[in-house]
């Protein structure tokens, strides 16, 4: 099944907050996105369900290998579409929230030419 981008958004944040944290809970992931418990609890058990990530009993999330592989691909395309809008001028707080949007939509083949792009920059 594919996933959603409010999926896709949660395995980017989760995949965030572990570069900076020994452990990622929910109440980290619903702080991080500014979204209620209720709602991260949910998104949580979809991803879950999925196999994208693992809960333990004391509730640490982890990536799977599935969902650290869509993580990073989802967290490079908000990098680079970010880097790309700022480099035309786009001030930083639109250039990164149009790339949240972006980042969900465009196809692997109009992104990997926009990377090829840049590095020739």
């Amino acid at each position: 099944m594919a996933l959603k981008p409010s999926g896709e958004m949660y395995l980017e944040s989760i995949y965030v907050l572990s570069k900076t944290k020994s452990f990622v809970r929910s109440i980290d992931v619903a702080e991080y996105m500014n979204y209620s418990k209720p709602s991260v609890s949910r998104g949580v058990g979809i991803l879950k369900r999925e196999k994208y990530i693992t809960v333990d009993n004391d509730g640490y999330i982890s990536l799977t290998e599935e969902g650290l592989l869509l993580a990073k691909k989802i967290y490079e395309r908000h990098t680079v579409l970010s880097k790309a809008f700022m480099m035309l001028g786009v001030d930083e707080k639109t250039a990164t929230e149009d790339a949240c949007k972006i980042e969900h939509v465009i196809s692997d083949k109009s992104f990997e030419a926009l990377k090829k792009h840049m590095g020739s920059i």
